[in-house]
């Protein structure tokens, strides 16, 4: 059994607008952007973060905005829900902005014990806010957001699955611990994770397969300390007979890919070296940083990608 993973590292999902999503994060949700990036696979497309003040691992959505994309379907062989975790007894405070910004898709639920606010991101994208009482992890504190409200981090993410078994041992493989089970909903936890700590995998045998577009999650990954303990995971994965890619640099981390048996996919990322290898903490986000790569095709570049900020 894996022990090296500590809880999520990011959620990476698809956009159809850069300007509507950085906004909607940033204000809306009062998130920081930590980096503004390209995808490295397609420099006309800016790979967007999000997240505490150094986006630490757990707390980081990323975001690939391909303009006019057209939006994804819901359905099984994803990642349906992304949760964040909030102070308890702050749904109310996120209600009342969430109706005054427009918020789609507002609903109200408990589910293992915890109040949620569900809510749709621009593009319908599945989303939750989960009170927890013991979340001590330090917010981004935007303007008109206090700290007893602000988003933490992740809580977990929910899988949309026609059956979970496959998942579900795969997951304990991962160091995740079987922890309740309510409806068709069963709870994995991580043990002394870094917050982002609870899969729960949704059983929907009669849901039709997902078609992945804008609000869509492409993939989850997943946190490692460092390059030594992901290597030590990817073989472990490996040996199980997962086709793990090789280790890719990315720059802010490396990462390790592969498809799950519901049809997720999933990455393993380092924690190291970071955002703030570029830049400094007190400035991340602000500047347009390309991989090496392409830096000698700056200009080019940076005159396709839409300004963020109007």
């Amino acid at each position: 059994m894996i022990k090296d993973i500590k809880g999520l590292h990011h959620v990476t999902s698809m956009a159809s607008d850069a300007r509507q999503n950085n906004r909607f994060f940033t204000d809306t949700l009062g998130l920081r952007r930590v980096k503004q990036t390209v995808n490295f696979d397609d420099p006309s497309v800016y790979h967007l973060y999000y997240g505490n003040e150094n986006g630490s691992a757990g707390t980081v959505m990323t975001y690939f905005p391909f303009p006019n994309m057209m939006l994804g379907r819901p359905g099984v062989g994803e990642v349906g829900e992304t949760q964040f975790s909030v102070p308890k007894g702050s749904l109310k405070f996120w209600q009342d902005r969430f109706a005054a910004h427009g918020v789609d898709g507002l609903e109200t639920d408990t589910v293992f014990g915890a109040n949620r606010l569900r809510f749709m991101g621009p593009d319908g994208d599945g989303l939750a806010l989960i009170e927890s009482a013991d979340d001590n992890r330090a917010p981004w504190l935007a303007d008109g957001i206090p700290d007893d409200a602000a988003i933490r981090g992740f809580a977990g993410a929910r899988f949309s699955l026609h059956d979970t078994a496959a998942t579900e041992e795969l997951l304990g493989f991962m160091g995740y611990q079987r922890a309740e089970k309510e409806g068709n909903l069963t709870r994995f936890i991580i043990p002394n994770g870094n917050g982002a700590d609870t899969i729960d995998l949704a059983s929907l045998p009669k849901t039709p397969f997902a078609r992945q577009g804008a609000g869509s999650v492409h993939h989850i990954a997943f946190a490692v300390d460092n390059r030594e303990k992901q290597l030590d995971v990817r073989k472990a994965l490996m040996d199980t007979g997962y086709q793990v890619t090789p280790v890719i640099d990315r720059d802010y981390f490396w990462a390790i890919y592969f498809r799950t048996p519901g049809g997720i996919l999933f990455e393993v990322a380092t924690n190291e070296p970071g955002f703030n290898r570029d830049e400094d903490t007190a400035h991340l986000g602000e500047a347009l940083k390309l991989p090496g790569r392409y830096e000698a095709f700056r200009d080019q570049i940076q005159a396709n990608l839409e300004p963020l900020a109007a």
